[in-house]
């Protein structure tokens, strides 16, 4: 099945690690539910002050869905300086660098 991925990343300032997973919870819980979504990566890099994350999408048109709602969910929050991408998976490739393809 092929993968289409969605990055995203954005000035942060906490909270980190724990109290960032504890904090964001349900908003995890509510990404989990979201259409054709098949998994994220929750990103993080205090020395740098950005958080944000790699999902992957069934499709693009849900990947591009996702990115536009979640861009608007991001600045509702407050949060400036969003970059997002969507990007497709070459599996070939992937599969011999021992990527989780799916």
């Amino acid at each position: 099945m092929p993968v289409t991925l969605v990055q995203v990343d954005f000035p942060h300032s906490g909270p980190w690690g724990a109290e960032m997973a504890s904090a964001f919870e349900g908003l995890a819980q509510s990404i989990a539910a979201e259409p054709g979504f098949l998994f994220k990566y929750w990103t993080e890099d205090q020395a740098q002050g950005i958080a944000g994350g790699i999902y992957g999408f069934a499709s693009r048109a849900e990947a591009e869905a996702y990115l536009t709602m979640h861009t608007a969910r991001l600045q509702g929050f407050g949060v400036t300086g969003i970059r997002g991408l969507i990007l497709d998976v070459n599996e070939p490739l992937s599969r011999i660098d021992k990527a989780p393809v799916l």
